[in-house]
């Protein structure tokens, strides 16, 4: 591995990352948080988009943008005498796309038989739906997880796209990139990682799909342990009409609930669903008699597993996210922090996102590579 800019464990690890949305760049802005060298490579006219660059980009802190025409046989082939500098590339195109710009796998290992070669996309490089569109909502429905959420009788709930996305998608593909840097370490051979969030959403199921085997799982909504069924692992409006969540599950957690809200129930017979009606009708009542941060204050410091249910601009707020600095805020912009935290070689998140193109001389110049002027090109 050659030398990086950043800090923490990926110091000295280049990657390259092919432009795109949602989860690859995510995995870009991890792995530049764990601090590797990441230059994002963007197509001409992107600049032009308004969330290009800035301190708004968060998913594109910490890199270095350069700006290539890839359908440019001479610009290509600037990219791929990056690549051979590179331990990792990312893409996320539909199969098929790096492979007819003449930078797919085969071409790029060629070049470089170390690099790791990162695919992120929604159904897979292969598969009857591999080449359709798709967004995060219809990948996590094919896997059942959407299905999976949601109150009882009702339609499903979607989860923001954290779980297919970002959960399943570019965490996973970050995994990979990890596990065949060690083994490119190791060997000498890099390889294909193929991270299709069907794949990484289906993973995240995996305790689920145990606990239905086991019949400890109902195959519908809102009946179950963790999906609202259970009434002291569910959520409840307060007086001021907001919420707090309860994750009483364990018998001596439970008993702190009920006893705090001196409910007048015996605590020992938490699971005997015959009293769950009427338990979920006192904890409605209950909680309806005084505001959320009146709970919050209440049972701050015990084992009721109460908290409060916050709104994104409230949580940097939160003494304890602000005590580890969970989230911070740099020109404006409320952002997480990097994670997961290190002893040894501690990792930050990296400098405001470049304007589009703004590094392209410099990484040429720094990575030793002649960038192929084109006559009328405007970076």
């Amino acid at each position: 591995m050659t030398t990086g800019t950043g800090t923490g464990p990926l110091v000295g690890c280049r990657v390259v990352e092919l432009g795109g949305i949602g989860p690859g760049p995510f995995a870009g802005m991890l792995l530049a948080d764990l601090g590797a060298e990441v230059v994002r490579v963007d197509r001409p006219g992107r600049a032009a988009e308004p969330d290009a660059g800035g301190p708004a980009d968060v998913l594109n802190r910490g890199k270095r943008s350069v700006v290539l025409d890839l359908k440019n046989p001479a610009e290509a082939a600037g990219l791929l005498q990056l690549i051979e500098r590179a331990d990792v590339l990312i893409e996320g195109f539909r199969p098929g796309v790096t492979e007819r710009l003449g930078i797919g796998p085969h071409d790029c290992l060629a070049r470089n038989p170390r690099l790791v070669y990162g695919r992120m996309t929604g159904w897979g490089q292969e598969g009857p739906l591999a080449a359709a569109a798709g967004h995060d909502i219809t990948y996590i429905a094919l896997t059942g997880a959407l299905g999976a959420m949601g109150a009882a009788g009702g339609p499903p709930q979607i989860p923001l796209n954290l779980v297919g996305d970002f959960g399943g998608g570019g965490a996973y593909l970050v995994i990979g990139v990890l596990a065949a840097l060690h083994a490119a370490e190791r060997t000498g051979r890099g390889q294909v990682v193929d991270a299709a969030i069907v794949d990484g959403t289906a993973h995240l199921l995996a305790s689920t799909f145990a606990k239905l085997a086991r019949d400890e799982w109902t195959d519908e909504r809102g009946v179950n342990r963790f999906d609202g069924g259970w009434p002291f692992y569910a959520v409840y409006e307060t007086r001021d009409g907001r919420h707090v969540a309860v994750g009483a599950l364990e018998r001596k957690f439970y008993r702190s609930l009920v006893e705090l809200l001196d409910l007048g129930v015996d605590p020992e017979r938490q699971h005997d669903r015959s009293t769950w009606p009427q338990l979920r009708q006192l904890l409605e009542k209950r909680f309806a008699e005084r505001t959320r941060d009146e709970w919050a204050a209440l049972f701050e410091g015990t084992d009721a597993c109460v908290a409060p249910v916050l709104s994104l601009t409230e949580a940097a707020a939160h003494p304890h996210l602000a005590a580890r600095a969970s989230l911070f805020t740099r020109d404006g912009v409320v952002q997480p922090a990097a994670a997961p935290r290190f002893s040894a070689t501690p990792s930050s998140a990296g400098r405001v996102a470049p304007a589009v193109g703004a590094d392209t001389q410099e990484v040429f110049r720094d990575w030793g590579v002649s960038f192929p002027e084109q006559p009328g090109r405007t970076r």
